[in-house]
């Protein structure tokens, strides 16, 4: 009936099309310059980050005083700013959301840590509704409202994610992402919307994000099945992915309830009844009845410590064990601690990237390794903060000097390869006056 239904608030804000929606003129040119604040001014990712002064001064070494509890659903948005007196992980009133109206299920944003502008991903852990408009031209149609889970992948926030990761890398932020999936949505409708299609995008832009990028499992949060798939530091080609976790949270392929359910069923647990349990195993002769009953009472009991056991396998300290993740981080002392860390990575891959370009190195992994070597013959290696003393390193004479040599190392390599491969012609024209005279002119 109007142009509103084609491309309006209600059509192009629910649909991923706008990323803000504003009130007039004046607020978008606001929301336009906010967001030219986070976008470096050249698209180099070696070009030096810029650093944003907030109105309000919010100090790096404090502690993060909104905490999740468990089993309590709460706004994904009080990680990154708090709410009421509560403060989040990242720099008071710089939280800027985007495509809000979309996809639900996964919230989007940038937020400054330090002051430094970062990409965040963050995941929503309670039910939302998806609006399904009728089509007007079809009078048999009508609306529908879908109910969504929360800490779940659908189609249309997978896609979202992955169009986000797109923006960041493009933008060459870093990355935050608060990962807390269970998993895909896998049902029919699920599939046939693509849901593959947008997962496997989710890869494609995570294997090529040139910036740091944080994967931090929060607390009471979990990380399972194609979820962790997709975020595995392993994916990126640039060894830009740290991985982390909160000391309450859990990681693995299976829920324990799954693991327990596939791999001790009820006939093994009753059988380990029968051996293990006294009284069951005298009736089972004098009252085949009666020690049914007692196998029954204790049957849930025998669950509940097998769910125990299995949940081990998923704790913050087997995850480290297992190469998992590379450390545990207290949510408490995440500001300071992932500051730290991101200063040292930021500066840790510019130096990779100069000794990838100009140092003669093979691959990203052989360049780091080289600047750890290098890091741990210098007196910041007795520092008890890694972070620090490897930043403090980088920004130091010492690897400059490192890097220099490497460089000079190999541009004289690169010169003599060239001079052997050319020893014909190079004689030649040291030979010949004539042509040794045009050489000396052009230069």
């Amino acid at each position: 009936s109007d142009n509103a239904q084609l491309g309006g608030t209600d059509i192009m804000c629910p649909n991923g099309v706008t990323n803000w929606s504003v009130a007039n003129d004046l607020g978008a040119v606001e929301s336009t310059l906010r967001w030219l604040d986070f976008v470096p001014a050249v698209s180099d990712s070696t070009v030096t980050r810029k650093q944003l002064t907030l109105p309000v001064a919010d100090p790096i070494d404090r502690d993060v005083t909104f905490t999740p509890q468990r089993s309590l659903h709460y706004d994904p948005r009080n990680l990154v700013c708090g709410c009421d007196t509560t403060t989040g992980m990242f720099d008071k009133g710089s939280w800027i959301e985007c495509m809000s109206d979309w996809a639900k299920t996964v919230v989007t944003g940038r937020a400054t840590l330090g002051g430094i502008p970062c990409g965040v991903v963050l995941v929503e852990t309670r039910t939302t509704k998806k609006f399904n408009p009728a089509d007007p031209a079809d009078p048999e149609s009508v609306a529908s409202i879908n109910p969504q889970a929360g800490q779940v992948w659908f189609p249309d926030s997978a896609r979202k994610t992955a169009d986000s990761l797109e923006d960041f890398h493009k933008e060459s932020l870093p990355c935050f992402v608060i990962a807390n999936w269970r998993g895909f949505s896998g049902g029919m409708r699920d599939m046939y919307d693509q849901v593959l299609k947008f997962g496997a995008s989710i890869v494609d832009n995570l294997r090529q994000y040139t910036s740091p990028v944080f994967i931090y499992i929060p607390p009471f949060g979990e990380l399972r099945g194609g979820a962790w798939v997709v975020v595995d530091p392993v994916i990126n080609h640039h060894a830009a992915v740290e991985m982390y976790c909160d000391t309450t949270a859990r990681g693995g392929i299976l829920e324990p309830a799954g693991v327990v359910e596939i791999k001790y069923r009820e006939a093994e647990v009753r059988e380990l009844i029968r051996r293990s349990d006294a009284e069951v195993k005298s009736l089972t002769t004098t009252n085949p009845a009666e020690a049914k009953k007692r196998e029954a009472t204790l049957l849930p009991l025998y669950n509940e410590v097998a769910t125990h056991f299995a949940d081990l396998h998923d704790t913050p300290g087997r995850m480290k064990a297992k190469g998992c993740i590379i450390d545990i981080v207290p949510w408490v002392n995440a500001r300071r601690i992932f500051h730290s860390k991101l200063v040292r990575k930021m500066a840790e891959m510019d130096a990779v990237r100069t000794l990838l370009t100009e140092g003669g190195f093979a691959t990203e992994t052989t360049a780091k390794l080289a600047l750890e070597s290098a890091f741990n013959k210098t007196a910041h290696a007795k520092d008890a903060s890694f972070d620090m003393a490897f930043a403090a390193f980088l920004a130091g004479e010492e690897c400059k000097t490192f890097i220099s040599a490497h460089v000079s190392t190999h541009q004289t390599a690169s010169l003599r390869a060239v001079l052997g491969n050319n020893a014909a012609l190079l004689k030649k024209l040291l030979e010949d006056p004539a042509l040794r005279k045009a050489v000396e002119g052009a230069l």
